[in-house]
This record gives structure tokens, C-alpha cells and sequence, in this order.
């Protein structure tokens, strides 16, 4: 599994830039980040338990602390920190973002909810 040899945050834009030793480079929003936290209170406590995180568009990522040599925990703005992002979350989400993405809004969309990218992306919802 690759490991990351970079981490930049970018406050302005709220993106979060992490290179891996694979070559690779991920760019993932702070709102992308914030709805696929590994925590309990996003995943919830086993399959089917997934809680909805919705109108995350403005969060940004205050502090970043390392856990260990596996992981990083992000301070969201809205008070939410109790994720640990590991370089295997990481690079998961990172590699599949668009496909993760299009899965949050399709949840999105089906719970009744409205998001500025469902239109954006309307044609691969289906």
C-alpha cells in the first residue's frame, strides 16, 4: 500500500493535496473529506448504519494531526475531528474520489436533499 510523502492543505480553495510514494497525487475537498470520515459518526457502527452528512460545502480543515506512522486526524470547522484517516483510507478515496462522489449524491439526491453538484453531474447519477 502506498504511503504518503506529502501532505499540503490549501486554506483558500479547501483542498487537501496528498502525494503518495506510488507517483501519485490526490486533491480531495474539504467537504469530500468530511462526508467519507472513517469515524463512527459518519460510518456508524457496521454495515447499513451510514449516516448522511449533509451541507458540509463550507467546512474547511483547521488542524492536522499525525497518528502514529499510519494515519491523520483532520480538524473540521464544524467541530468534527474524531476521524483517523489512514494512508489506506486515504489513498482509497483519494484513487476512487469521482466514483465515491458520485455515490454521495446519488444518497444525497434519493434522501430528498439538494446539492450545487447533482446538477453539475446529473447525467452520471443515473
Amino acid at each position: 500500500m502506498p504511503h504518503p510523502t506529502d501532505i499540503k492543505l490549501h486554506q483558500k480553495s479547501r483542498m487537501l493535496e496528498i502525494s503518495f510514494d506510488s507517483d501519485e497525487t490526490f486533491q480531495m475537498s474539504c467537504e469530500f473529506l468530511r462526508v467519507y470520515s472513517p469515524s463512527s459518526e459518519v460510518t456508524g457502527h457496521g454495515p447499513g448504519q451510514e449516516i448522511l452528512q449533509l451541507n458540509k460545502q463550507d467546512v474547511s480543515i483547521e488542524d492536522i494531526t499525525p497518528v502514529g506512522n499510519y494515519a491523520i486526524k483532520l480538524h473540521f470547522s464544524d467541530g468534527h475531528d474524531s476521524g483517523i484517516y489512514s494512508w489506506t483510507h486515504l489513498y482509497d478515496i483519494g484513487k476512487n474520489q469521482h466514483q465515491y462522489w458520485l455515490d454521495y449524491l446519488r444518497r444525497v439526491r434519493q434522501a430528498g436533499h439538494k446539492h450545487p453538484d447533482i446538477e453539475k453531474f446529473e447525467s452520471q447519477l443515473v
